[in-house]
This record gives C-alpha cells, structure tokens and sequence, in this order.
C-alpha cells in the first residue's frame, strides 16, 4: 500500500502595515491555493509587527514543527525592514555580503546607483540561495527551510515562483463539494456522525444564503466519495 507522502508549511506575515490596516494582504490566498496545488499544506499562518525579538521567537517556535516556513515583508533597502538579520540571528547564521546579489544589483542599477540602502539588499545570511526577483532586481531567498520573500504582491510571486526549484512536493490533499438548499441546523447531526465515521476526512460547512456548502477533503478518494454520495442519499426536503 502506498505511503502518503504529507508536506506541511507555515506562513508568516511580517508588517506593521498589515497589522494597522493600511495595506491590504494579497499574498495569503495566493500562497494558500498555489502551496495546495503543489501538496504543500498550509497549515499555519501568522501576523507579526517589524519586531525582530518576534520575527526571531516566531521562525524558532515555527521551523522545527513545519517542512517549509514561508514569510513576507521586511526585506527592502529601508531602517525598518530588519527581517533578514532577524532570520540570520533566529538560525545563528551570519549575514554576508552575497557576491552574486551584489552583482545581481549592479547590473541592475549600474555600480555608481548601487549606494549603502541598496547594497543592505545584497547583505544575505551565509547560507541563503537566491530566489529570482524579475520586478526589481533584488533577490528574495532560501536559507533551511525557510523561504524568505518581499511583501509587494507582484514580487513575491516571482520569488515564490523561483523558490519551487528547493521545494519538495507531497500528495495532493483531494476535495468534492456540495451544495444543500438548507440551513447548517438541519445537516449539524448527520455531518458530527459523518465526521466520527470517517476521521481521516476533514469536512467543512459553510452557510451562504438560501442553503449549505458541505466541502470534503482528504488524501483518501475513496472516503471522500463515500462521504460525498452518504450526504446527497439523504432527503433533506
């Protein structure tokens, strides 16, 4: 019988711009959908302010429990963006000036543009490959299991992108959904005998007006069509 192969991954989300409102996060439910479409598991996610104490308590608490840490935010050429020391010290790595960012920058800008902000973005843990930046030039990275990438939406996703090439994918978590044209209060006691019935499914309602979305997730097709074809038996009218 073959084994199912399960990737899990956290999420961490670095800005005090997040955290008072006035940027509005992009980045969760294309990470969600992408890491899913892969056989990654999101299975964690948290906000966090530009405070290094934090970024470090959080990657430590996090990158033992997970395959893959992905965070955003903190990485630019500015005083408060203190991610990439914060990831270095959580690991007790050093940071270093990355020859091939270095010259990744001046290619990009010309050496005589390449001034101290700029060069900040060059300045990498000892450990980090790069993760491509086609926007902007200056690279995200990967240093363990920890994907470091800028909080612009259209950058990370070039970052994420590049970072595919380090990653290894699991099975893919399998779902069917259905929808009732009745209220949760009518299917609660079927779907807690369901779930007793099949542990290994996870299986999630959601109201929308008029009726019921029952969705069905699991590595397993064959429970979830069991599953699937118990609750479409039944005469709910």
């Amino acid at each position: 019988m073959k084994m199912t192969k399960i990737i899990n991954a956290a999420y961490i989300m670095i800005g005090d711009e997040i955290l008072s409102g006035r940027t509005k996060d992009e980045n969760l439910n294309f990470l969600a959908i992408n890491l899913t479409n892969l056989g990654i598991n999101l299975k964690e996610v948290c906000v966090i302010p530009d405070n290094e104490q934090k970024i470090i308590e959080s990657i430590k608490e996090l990158k033992n429990q997970y395959h893959y840490i992905f965070t955003t935010g903190g990485i630019g050429p500015t005083h408060d963006d203190i991610t990439i020391d914060a990831i270095a010290k959580a690991l007790n790595d050093k940071i270093i000036l990355n020859q091939k960012a270095h010259q990744i920058l001046i290619d990009y800008y010309g050496s005589d543009n390449v001034n101290e902000a700029r060069l900040k973005m060059a300045k990498l843990p000892s450990k980090a490959k790069l993760l491509n930046n086609p926007v902007t030039s200056a690279p995200g990275f990967m240093v363990e299991n920890i994907i470091v990438m800028a909080g612009v939406p259209k950058i990370m996703r070039a970052m994420f992108n590049s970072s595919l090439e380090f990653l290894d994918f699991g099975d893919k978590i399998l779902s069917k959904e259905i929808s009732l044209n009745v209220t949760e209060s009518v299917i609660a006691k079927d779907l807690t005998k369901l779930q007793n019935n099949f542990p290994n499914v996870a299986i999630g309602s959601y109201p929308f007006i008029g009726g019921t979305a029952i969705v069905f997730r699991s590595f397993d097709e064959n429970q979830i069509r069991q599953c699937y074809d118990i609750i479409s038996n039944k005469n709910y009218e």
